[in-house]
């Protein structure tokens, strides 16, 4: 005798807009699908339309990365009943519009980092999360690599004290992308619509992978911004290195590396570096924290591995340890593969939008908030103050307690104490 099976309640949807849909856009909309097919979430995320400038380009990306509909106009999705929430892909100059229209709205947000291009457009866009979040409406800043399961365990064991008291840190994020001089020209070189450049591009997720695993903001900063090759051909006139390019070139308006010599609030030292001029590197972002009773070595480019340092280990055999990040027991882990089978770049993205979605099916605020965003865009801005003064030392202004930044997201993995 067959047996009828009753089929489980159906959980709430919620329906994104996605707007932009570049290299960001693809990541997101991957992540977007893959979510809720591995996860057990509280909401349902349904693709229902994305948003680009050319009507055709648009509803060719939106067949081809899984999106119901397309639309050339941000505005208009906004008044659909369709749509709660507004996920940001697009150039930071963008940004803050998109950003505060949406919540103005009563449309949760996700915006890419950084999260804006200046320090008075991510305090504008902070203040009004924080009045949207008084009505239930939330925000989330994209810095994902918080969320590949290596931070995740570096963040939970300093906060567990198995490296004791912070006492310093080095963070670099190296690339290599326009090491030649000829590369093309692109927006991400046009201070206008980046901001900056290797400073906000990848030392924005340099400065905040130092608050996630510390715990800790910034308190000052002398800051040095370098740029190498002044004129770049436009896209049109590029051979690459090993060829002729074209007489046609425009202005670089950015910078090529970004230096910092820092502060946390304990007083701690932090060295940053973030380069997109490291021959060699493609996407190295790397953290060591040196603690008084241990310390912890990340590099991106090993993602699923994190080392660690015990001071108390007996001398004769004391050394970094490798921790191979892919147990069943590590964050997020317990919804792949096996051990041993590791993660990619992608993943991290899923991992934002599970922990976004969980807060948002339980009402609470989702982590990294603006002012989080907003206290990175302070130290980036105060990088770029103080190299025009010399890189004379510079106070970064406290930024609003949430409580959000030195959290550790619900339902990863606890890290035992040693």
């Amino acid at each position: 005798m067959n047996q009828q099976l009753t089929p489980p309640p159906a959980k709430k949807r919620l329906g994104v807009a996605m707007i932009g849909y570049s290299f960001m856009g693809r990541a997101h909309s991957q992540a977007w699908r893959t979510a809720p097919r591995f996860f057990d979430l509280p909401l349902t995320p349904e693709m229902t339309v994305l948003v680009g400038r050319s009507e055709g380009a648009a509803r060719a990306a939106a067949e081809q990365l899984g999106w119901a509909g397309s639309e050339t106009d941000w505005r208009r999705v906004l008044e659909r009943e369709d749509v709660d929430l507004v996920d940001i892909c697009t150039p930071g100059n963008t940004h803050a519009e998109i950003a505060e229209a949406a919540l103005r709205a009563g449309k949760h947000v996700l915006v890419e980092k950084p999260m804006a291009n200046t320090v008075a457009e991510a305090e504008s866009m902070a203040a009004t999360a924080r009045r949207a979040r008084a009505a239930g409406v939330h925000s989330m800043v994209g810095f994902t690599y918080r969320r590949v399961p290596a931070v995740q365990l570096a963040r939970q064991l300093v906060a567990a004290g198995r490296i004791g008291e912070v006492r310093q840190v080095r963070t670099q994020y190296l690339q290599d992308w326009l090491a030649d001089e000829n590369a093309p020209l692109s927006w991400r070189l046009d201070k206008a619509k980046a901001g900056s450049g290797a400073l906000g591009d990848i030392g924005a997720h340099a400065v905040d992978l130092t608050m996630f695993i510390t715990g800790q903001r910034f308190a000052g900063v002398s800051g040095l911004l370098d740029t190498f090759v002044p004129e770049r051909p436009v896209a049109e006139s590029f051979s690459g290195l090993h060829g002729t390019a074209g007489t046609a070139r425009g202005p670089v308006t950015v910078d090529d590396v970004a230096l910092g010599l820092a502060r946390l609030e304990s007083g701690a030292p932090v060295t940053l570096e973030a380069s997109r001029y490291a021959w060699g590197r493609k996407n190295a972002l790397r953290i060591e924290v040196s603690g008084t009773t241990g310390a912890l070595a990340f590099d991106f480019e090993e993602m699923n591995v994190l080392n660690l340092y015990e001071a108390t280990d007996d001398a004769t055999t004391a050394g970094f340890r490798r921790i191979q990040v892919t147990e069943p027991e590590h964050p997020y882990l317990e919804a792949w593969w096996p051990p041993g089978h590791g993660l990619g770049y992608e993943h991290g993205f899923t991992h934002q939008l599970v922990d976004l979605l969980t807060a948002l099916g339980s009402g609470t605020a989702p982590s990294p908030s603006f002012d989080d965003g907003l206290h990175v865009q302070r130290v980036l801005d105060a990088v770029e103050r103080s190299s025009a003064a010399e890189s004379r030392w510079t106070p970064i202004p406290p930024t609003v307690q949430d409580g959000a930044a030195a959290s550790v997201p619900d339902g990863r993995a606890a890290a035992p104490a040693h």
